[in-house]
């Protein structure tokens, strides 16, 4: 079993079986404010390296550090889970299952500005059923719950978001209009449903030299009509989001690079309806449906010149910053509330003025509450009392 260290400034670390012990940062003793979002308690069953644990929060900013593999992350994603009913890093609830094990279980008692005292529940049986609630009721379909607690992650890998390709970016944007529009969530998701069909109808006429074209017709008119109103919405979402993603980006960077972002997409050629009409005998030599908003991108440059190929790491993980600060703030702008943000070993490979800037931003000016892991705990609580942070430290060890 692992094993768990609570550092407290000037003192040598307190040795426990219990993991997560709490501890109250001494030189604030400010609490969370009522009318936030927040994560109150928190309990682990047979989730990743948890046997059984429970957590509990009272500040504003929480801070998580000890070595990999001690835990940090399994935490945030279990935060995330409640959220979202799914997990951050693991493609599969299988994997989430702490070795030996059957199932696992996860309790979050959240403090709701609207919803008040929020219970929320997520479960995964020994046979594979899968079952969340939210103040006792069990959602008979997932995405229900999305947009009820809003969440914004960034974690390592996410750099991904401006080094790899459009999915990624679409990802982005939208996990966000998901947590803010329900019927966006609802035509994503029937027209990547549509998506599937017609790319599946496409092979079978291949294969046979021919097929049903009367279905091709329905399957098109029906990815249409959600086609336009998932562009519709996308291209309002992004004239508000991109400019305020390029203001973050030069406080973040502190001005020293001229940064471009551009909402792409096939759709701005014509309708859905007459660009399928148009590809179509493209699509059937592909297999595959080339055109649509399933191509849509974000088109990012610097100082004129590709993103990708020219940026260094720190403008890499700066760009990476923006956009999710620019998250955070349209989250809490139509919330009316200030999601949870959840920040995995973010520090890595930015220089100190960044790291001072991204602090101040998160911790500082935003509302809501913060967890963030590292690595390091010394550096962790070295810049959080820097700037005036009001935090508590929980340190993991193997």
């Amino acid at each position: 079993m692992a094993t768990y260290a609570l550092a407290v400034c000037g003192q040598p670390p307190l040795r426990t079986s219990q993991p997560f012990i709490q501890h109250l940062h001494q030189r604030q003793m400010c609490y969370l404010a009522p009318g936030m979002l927040q994560l109150q308690q928190l309990n682990l069953t047979q989730f990743r390296n948890y046997g059984y644990q429970t957590h509990r929060f009272s500040k504003k900013v929480v801070g998580i550090a000890g070595p990999n593999g001690s835990g940090k992350t399994n935490l945030l994603d279990a935060i995330y889970y409640l959220c979202f009913t799914k997990s951050y890093f693991a493609a599969a609830d299988a994997q989430l299952v702490q070795q030996g094990q059957a199932g696992f279980r996860i309790e979050g008692q959240f403090s709701h500005p609207l919803l008040h005292e929020t219970p929320v529940t997520a479960i995964l049986r020994e046979t594979g059923k899968k079952e969340v609630a939210c103040q006792g009721e069990v959602y008979s379909r997932m995405a229900a719950h999305i947009g009820k607690l809003p969440a914004v992650i960034i974690a390592p890998d996410d750099v991904s978001v401006v080094t790899g390709g459009s999915e990624e970016r679409r990802k982005l944007f939208d996990a966000l209009v998901c947590q803010l529009n329900q019927q966006y969530l609802q035509s994503l998701m029937e027209y990547n449903k549509l998506l599937l069909q017609r790319n599946s109808l496409l092979r079978q006429m291949a294969e046979q030299g021919g097929g049903n074209m009367a279905l091709l017709d329905v399957l098109d008119q029906q990815m249409a009509s959600r086609a336009q109103y998932i562009y519709t919405e996308r291209q309002a979402f992004l004239a508000q989001f991109l400019p305020q993603a390029v203001a973050h980006y030069h406080s973040i960077a502190q001005g020293r690079e001229t940064i471009g972002l551009s909402y792409e997409s096939p759709l701005h050629l014509g309708s859905m309806a007459s660009l399928l009409q148009q590809q179509r005998p493209r699509d059937m030599a592909a297999q595959r449906t080339t055109t649509g908003i399933h191509r849509d991108d974000i088109k990012i440059e610097l100082l004129g010149r590709p993103f990708k190929q020219f940026a260094s790491q720190g403008q890499r993980k700066s760009l990476l910053f923006a956009l999710k600060l620019t998250e955070f703030e349209l989250l809490q702008q139509h919330k009316g509330f200030a999601p949870l943000l959840l920040l995995d070993d973010v520090f890595e490979k930015l220089d100190g003025s960044r790291m001072w800037s991204l602090l101040q931003e998160v911790c500082l000016h935003k509302k809501g509450q913060v967890f963030i892991t590292d690595t390091h705990a010394d550096r962790l609580t070295a810049q959080l009392e820097a700037i005036g942070a009001d935090f508590e430290i929980f340190i993991t060890s193997h």
